[in-house]
C-alpha cells in the first residue's frame, strides 16, 4: 500500500490532493481525490480495469459530495496505465478530467 506523500500538481489549474494504491488479493486498488482550477473537486477510483472519474460542482455544500452534486462522468480502460505508478495514475486521472469537462 502507498498513500502519496506529496501533492500532485502537473498544472496550475489541476491537483490531486490525496491518492491511494495497494494491491490486494492480486487486484490492483486506486482512488483518491482532488481540485479542478475553478474551484470543482473530482473522485476518482478503479473499478476492474477501468478508470471512474466524477466531478463535482464548486462550492458543495457538505463534505461528502451527492448524486446531484456531479456535473460529469467518464469511465476509460487503464489496461494501458501502469496503475502501480503513481505519476502514471495521476496522468491517466488528468486526461480523464479534460476529457469530462470537454464532455459536458
Amino acid at each position: 500500500m502507498s498513500v502519496a506523500d506529496d501533492r500532485h500538481f502537473p498544472g496550475p489549474e489541476f491537483a490531486i490532493e490525496d491518492m491511494w494504491l495497494g494491491i490486494v488479493s492480486a487486484k490492483v486498488l486506486a482512488s483518491g481525490f482532488g481540485q479542478v482550477g475553478d474551484g470543482r473537486s473530482f473522485a476518482f477510483r478503479i473499478e476492474g480495469s477501468s478508470l471512474l472519474v466524477e466531478v463535482y460542482r464548486p462550492r458543495l455544500s457538505g463534505p461528502v459530495p451527492q448524486p446531484e452534486d456531479i456535473v460529469a462522468t467518464i469511465q476509460r480502460s487503464v489496461v494501458d496505465v501502469d496503475v502501480t505508478d503513481e505519476r502514471s495514475l495521476a496522468a491517466a486521472v488528468r486526461d480523464a478530467v479534460a476529457l469530462a469537462e470537454v464532455a459536458n
